[in-house]
């Protein structure tokens, strides 16, 4: 399907007929992307026992925790998006960083569920999508195949995983209890950084008409999703603390550039609150900083290409992490003694140092830009920085394991180790492999994703290039009121407009 050709009717009535009769026989409510963004306007009949729900079950009143309101039980609502307000003690900059947890989100405990249910909710509504003859495919570095076959589950179809074999083996454990079949789970070469590898898995797929690929870095939904979803949580979370902290601006957003659909909400955050949006990548593949190449491992960010959906002529900042600093960190943040060793050296609370078990790998390095950032712009304590952590620690347990042998021929952690890595990698963040970003720096980026999609993907020209005006951007945001009308009849003839 062409990117570019976006769902806004009924495409194939036989097909969406087919859909519906799905849903009823699952009992699947579809939400709207507005329920999803305030999931207290959802009404009672609809919801009726979630609260019950195992979060982790694949049931369908799961779709109503595919939200950032999830309190740290994961069955309640929160009335704010739960976060964590890093001290300048822990980030070493006047600057007030703001983490929201994606690790509350239900049954991948990551974000990326959301990213699934907006690229294949519209495809589902306007009979792109047949739940009954086709598989639907996922290409992912992690989280979000997850949670397309999460989501696929649900919906009583089968859902395909298309992710590296070097990513972690928390994800293929995950995905082994989940999918229809073995078969259901690609493994591509490589690692975090071979994104190609994952799209010529996916062209050799697509050549069966009943594969439906879902590519999160072309799919404008993901975009939509975020925009409409994530931009208005974070920016809840942004004003509940500036409000106990008696104001301030929300001075910077960051995100690390993966697909780009996180991304989204720093449009949103910059035309509501003027917050400058940086993007994070990996220094060892430096693809928007230097179009580098290389391998890394702070899984789920990915690199060597720009995503479509980056709206690069909208981003102020573009920052380097090191995955030696998200190992390390890594190893510091979640084990005990690391812990403790924030506590005595920084002064944290007990309370907090716990709370960064919520924090995986990308969302360290999402942190680390946003101290960088601060740096670099010379953000004072009336400033604001707000960024996101994916997922959490479980999906790196094995990570862990595995660096503090590799790396420091160590079992545990050890005081002084975690002395080592706290004053190298945090205390020592500093401003080198960034840049703010100019007129010339974004044609840069900007260009270099003309490799990707017009010689590669087959992307038109001229599709490619409107992506340079913002107009194309704000002209998206139609589309989400168009989806909604869309759900909404769908539910209806369905029978589950109002059934939980």
């Amino acid at each position: 399907m062409n990117p570019f050709d976006f769902p806004s009717a009924v495409d194939d009535k036989a097909t969406r007929a087919r859909a519906v009769e799905r849903a009823r026989a699952n009992g699947v409510r579809l939400p709207t992307f507005a329920e999803l963004a305030e999931p207290w306007t959802v009404s009672a009949d609809a919801t009726g026992g979630l609260e019950a729900v195992d979060p982790d079950a694949p049931d369908a009143r799961n779709l109503y925790r595919v939200n950032w309101f999830n309190d740290l039980s994961r069955a309640k609502r929160a009335a704010v998006p739960v976060h964590i307000e890093l001290p300048s003690a822990f980030t070493g900059v006047p600057a007030r960083i703001v983490v929201a947890l994606g690790a509350l989100f239900p049954m991948i405990r990551a974000h990326k569920v959301l990213a699934a249910y907006a690229c294949l909710a519209p495809r589902l509504v306007s009979g792109r999508f047949d739940p009954v003859k086709q598989r639907a495919v996922w290409p992912s570095t992690g989280n979000y195949c997850r949670g397309g076959v999460a989501i696929s589950r649900i919906l009583g179809c089968r859902g395909v995983a298309v992710l590296p074999a070097g990513m972690s083996q928390e994800r293929f454990d995950w995905l082994d209890k989940w999918v229809s079949s073995p078969d259901d789970i690609v493994r591509t070469p490589g690692t975090e950084s071979n994104v190609k590898e994952i799209y010529d898995a996916c062209a050799d797929l697509e050549r069966d008409p009943g594969n439906a690929i879902l590519n999160q870095f072309s799919e404008f939904a993901n975009y939509l999703g975020h925009w409409r979803c994530t931009g208005p949580a974070l920016g809840a979370a942004f004003e509940a603390v500036a409000e106990k902290n008696r104001g301030g601006r929300l001075a910077g957003y960051v995100s690390a550039s993966g697909s780009a659909g996180t991304l989204a909400a720093g449009d949103y955050l910059k035309g509501k609150y003027g917050a400058k949006i940086a993007v994070v990548e990996a220094v060892e593949c430096p693809t928007l900083l230097m179009n580098g190449y290389g391998e890394h491992n702070i899984q789920g960010i990915g690199d060597k290409h720009v995503p479509l959906i980056h709206n690069v002529m909208n981003t102020d900042v573009v920052i380097g992490v090191s995955d030696k600093a998200t190992d390390g960190l890594n190893a510091v943040f979640n084990t005990e003694v690391g812990r403790q060793y924030l506590a005595a050296r920084l002064g944290i609370a007990p309370q907090l140092a716990q709370m960064l078990g919520y924090i995986g790998f990308s969302g360290i390095a999402n942190i680390l830009g946003a101290i960088k950032m601060a740096k670099k712009l010379r953000l004072t304590d009336n400033d604001y920085v707000v960024t996101v952590a994916t997922d959490g620690h479980e999906l790196y347990a094995s990570e862990l394991s595995h660096y503090l042998k590799r790396r420091h021929n160590l079992g545990d952690m050890t005081r002084e180790l975690a002395a080592e890595l706290t004053g190298e990698h945090l205390l020592g963040a500093d401003t080198d492999w960034m840049i703010e970003a100019t007129g010339f720096d974004r044609e840069r980026i900007f260009n270099l994703g003309y490799f990707t999609w017009v010689e590669q993907q087959g992307i038109s020209v001229a599709d490619f290039d409107r992506r340079k005006r913002q107009d194309f951007w704000t002209g998206l945001h139609a589309l989400v009121p168009q989806w909604d009308e869309m759900i909404t009849a769908f539910n209806r003839d369905s029978g589950m407009a109002t059934a939980a």
